[in-house]
């Protein structure tokens, strides 16, 4: 599934058609008591972000999105029954936030009180027209300070439709919109068929994955190794979490400047396999681009250490890999990088660094920052850059997106972090990147993407002649 911006996943003229939570359900959870089950420090995070980022007068929309495609004339009723059945799935969508005062306290709905609501919402002969409504909607409705913040669009053709998905951030990350195409399109086909999805077994829920995660985080003080290691990664950063360390043209202080986004292939199948392979014996293709990156932002930039945090998942059990929900954590990098360091022995310390690192990424940042006792309010929907890779050949239905022209969808709006995701697909390499709207920012993200391009295809070509 390619990562991308709702302005480049080739919306087409089409009837629109919307759901929302019913009155009825927004209703039924009014009046809800409290669920005992805290926000996950993520959410939390992002909430309080969202918030004050608010305050100081910015509306930052950060909803994330899917957009896929259904062949032939569709069963609009079919197809609202699906997206329900999917929604009371998976119980993070069906459970919200209030505030107590300065507290946030939880909320969920039972699976038999959540029912959409259909409205048409016209034709639109003209695809900008609708790109430009469709973003406003997901704007509105998919917002971290509101609920319900979910909303589900179909734009009908007679030949098919395409489904656009919105939610915010809070309720899902990369992976679960990986997955949702394959999900709808499964209790879809079965609904036609009137016959049972074949996996209609219950799914492990993230709001109790919330509790789990956070009360082993509240078990721990400012003494543990974890909190140690982050307090000495923060001081090598002057202070700070690391940014992208190449000059983006970024007033420091300043006001939070748009961003841009940037999406395009970096290799094809052959060449993705060809990286892969050169990279395996020191970690696999992450370590390899990773690797990449140091030496990259060295040439532009001159740091002589490469430090990030690094985004790794943290399903680490089983029973959560089918659940939505935002299972994301980060682990601090340091690499030593230099004019005449050889991309083996980067790619040596890279592996080195997640190895030590990983455990790191399961204790929530917003948790050691609290025990830091820094002042990190953040203003900025990111707390730092990042480079992040996903393999995404496995995930459920991942040979069917290029017929389902599926897309992953990030909202580019504000913000002074850059980043980048690469996915490797059946079709190869695909980069997405949203940074600062400057004119140095754009010539050094230009700049970064083409010398790994190369690097890729240099390494890769490598790998191809050392087999031949």
């Amino acid at each position: 599934m390619r990562i991308t911006d709702i302005q480049r996943c080739e919306v087409r003229p089409g009837r629109l058609v919307e759901w929302t939570l019913s009155p009825a359900t927004v209703a039924a959870a009014t009046a809800l008591p409290e669920d005992t089950r805290p926000p996950a420090y993520i959410q939390e995070s992002h909430i309080r972000t969202a918030k004050g980022v608010r305050e100081d007068g910015l509306f930052v929309p950060t909803w994330l999105g899917t957009a896929f495609d259904i062949p032939g004339r569709v069963d609009l009723d079919a197809l609202q029954e699906a997206l329900r059945a999917w929604t009371v799935r998976h119980e993070t969508l069906r459970s919200g936030f209030r505030w107590a005062g300065d507290e946030l306290r939880r909320f969920t709905l039972d699976a038999d009180d959540v029912s959409l609501h259909r409205e048409d919402a016209g034709d639109f002969p003209d695809a900008d027209r609708l790109v430009k409504h469709l973003q406003g909607r997901f704007d509105s409705v998919a917002d971290a300070l509101r609920w319900p913040n979910l909303i589900y669009t179909a734009v009908v053709r007679p030949d098919g439709a395409s489904v656009y998905l919105a939610f915010d951030h809070s309720n899902v990350d990369a992976y679960s919109l990986h997955r949702i195409p394959a999900e709808v399109h499964e209790l879809y086909t079965a609904g036609l068929a009137g016959a049972e999805p074949a996996s209609a077994g219950p799914v492990a829920s993230y709001v109790d994955f919330c509790e789990i995660e956070r009360a082993d985080a509240d078990g721990i003080d400012a003494r543990h190794a974890i909190v140690d290691r982050w307090r000495e990664f923060i001081h090598r950063c002057d202070g700070v979490l690391p940014g992208f360390p190449v000059d983006l043209g970024v007033e420091p202080g300043g006001p939070l400047p748009r961003q841009r986004m940037l999406c395009e292939p970096l290799a094809d199948a052959a060449g993705a396999a060809a990286f892969e392979a050169y990279c395996r014996p020191y970690g696999g293709s992450q370590v390899g681009l990773l690797a990449a990156t140091g030496l990259i932002v060295h040439e532009l930039g001159g740091q002589s250490v490469y430090r990030t945090v690094v985004p790794f998942h943290t399903r680490v059990k089983s029973r959560w890999s089918d659940s939505v929900g935002w299972y994301v954590g980060g682990a601090p990098i340091e690499v030593p990088v230099g004019p005449t360091t050889e991309f083996r022995d980067v790619m040596r310390a890279v592996r080195d660094e997640l190895r030590a690192g990983r455990p790191l990424s399961r204790m929530p940042l917003a948790r050691v920052l609290s025990l830091l006792g820094a002042d990190f309010r953040p203003t900025s929907p990111d707390l730092y850059s990042i480079v992040s890779y996903c393999d995404a050949r496995t995930i459920l239905g991942a040979e069917h997106w290029a017929e389902q022209r599926a897309h992953g969808l990030i909202r580019v709006s504000y913000g002074d972090q850059v980043c980048v995701w690469v996915n490797r697909l059946h079709e190869g390499l695909w980069l997405a990147s949203r940074y600062p709207d400057t004119d140095v920012a754009a010539k050094n993200l230009r700049l970064y993407v083409e010398r790994l391009r190369d690097r890729i295809a240099s390494v890769a070509q490598g790998s191809l002649t050392a087999v031949s």
